[in-house]
């Protein structure tokens, strides 16, 4: 009986004739130097220049992937790998797969994600676009550590190790580019052990150009940060302007607001009694995607910040809500009464009626938001909540 094998090197491969027999080359190399016992997977999706007999021919074994996508294709690889670890790097000589010792070395250490670090380890000139090494992998890199707490400071390093098991107890599931932030994300929420290692980024082999596109990418990562961190997207801007809203509208509500250059009057107590409203809704809508994403499985627990969904009680947000919609009815009757006393329900003073029509909309519109989340918290509840694997 063969012995399990301790490390399989992973390349995804799109038409990289020029390229990919050199990288299989390295990575065989690299493995009888150490004397690790281990294979090469290439994980070929759709190459037609002949990049699977190249591949095949230097001695690694080829994993066909019929559904499109670079996630799709290290999906494929990660399910047929035989490794307790995986390496993962690009087929196109960006990457020197000579040099894996860090990698190798900080997994046999314990941990189960061990990313390159790219602007740790340089850069080689024309390596990398100017958008992407000043704009978007710091931009994105820091949203993803704002976001998620994570100690990784390049997110889309092409060049990255883990455990076999305890990736594929994530579920990944994108199929673009965007499986890159996919595995850190959901590698820093369930807790795994993340190093990092500085690595050398090269100018790439290819004769045509490369499969990333910068701003449709780009906006795909950035898409997948946003959707996992519900806080972020919808709590903490909505808490914003709730407050932000309500304290304009206090302030309106006594009268006009001189400011020097310009007073602000009734028309700006609408805007911000909106702008409180709006707020009012990302927040009960934070709270509602966050506990439908913890009941399916896509967040292992409520986001920094959430708790409080669990304390929310129908009866009682039922009862906040009359409350809530007691007190607009209040204002509503009081601005019937002023408009009576201006004019006999003739024309009125809208500087000052809406000063009351305001607020008591703004109470009601509340009511109704507070009691239909809260019935929404319970239709999610109601639901089983699927297991997340730890």
């Amino acid at each position: 009986m063969s012995s399990p094998l301790e490390l399989t090197i992973l390349m995804p491969c799109l038409n990289e004739a020029l390229t990919v027999g050199r990288c299989v080359r390295q990575a065989r190399s690299f493995l009888a130097a150490r004397g690790i016992a281990g294979e090469v997977i290439v994980a070929d999706n759709g190459s037609s220049d002949g990049s699977r007999e190249l591949a095949a021919a230097e001695g690694a074994c080829v994993v066909a992937v019929e559904e499109r996508g670079y996630g799709a294709a290290l999906r494929a690889g990660i399910e047929a790998a035989e490794g307790r670890f995986v390496i993962m790097g690009d087929s196109d000589c960006s990457y020197d797969f000579s040099r894996l010792d860090g990698f190798v070395s900080a997994l046999r250490g314990g941990q189960q994600l061990v990313m390159g670090n790219r602007f740790a380890g340089g850069i080689a000139p024309g390596a990398m676009p100017k958008l992407h090494r000043y704009l978007g992998n710091p931009v994105l890199s820091f949203i993803g550590r704002l976001f998620f707490k994570s100690p990784v400071r390049d997110f889309h390093c092409g060049l990255r190790g883990f455990e076999r098991v305890a990736m594929l107890r994530l579920g990944l599931q994108s199929l673009g580019m965007e499986f890159a932030s996919e595995m850190v994300v959901k590698a820093t929420l369930h807790g795994l052990r993340i190093a990092e290692v500085p690595t050398t980024l090269s100018p790439d082999g290819r004769d045509h150009p490369p499969h990333l596109r910068s701003w449709r990418d780009g906006w795909r990562h950035l898409r997948f940060l946003l959707l996992h961190a519900p806080a972020w997207l919808f709590m903490y801007p909505g808490l914003a302007l709730l407050l932000l809203g309500a304290a304009a509208s206090v302030a309106l509500g006594l009268g006009p607001l001189p400011l020097g250059f310009a007073t602000l009057d009734v028309h700006s107590m609408l805007y911000a009694a909106a702008a409180a409203c709006l707020g009012l809704q990302m927040l009960m809508f934070a709270g509602v995607c966050s506990l439908h994403a913890v009941r399916i499985g896509v967040l292992p627990q409520l986001p920094t910040g959430l708790g409080w969904v669990h304390r929310v009680q129908l009866e009682l947000a039922l009862l906040t809500a009359l409350a809530l919609f007691v007190v607009g009815m209040g204002f509503a009757g009081a601005s019937v009464w002023l408009w009576w006393h201006q004019s006999r329900f003739g024309a009125a003073n809208p500087a000052q009626l809406m000063r009351v029509v305001i607020p008591g909309a703004s109470f009601m519109l509340a009511a109704g938001q507070i009691a239909m989340s809260a019935f929404m918290f319970e239709f999610i509840r109601m639901a089983p909540q699927r297991q997340v694997q730890s």
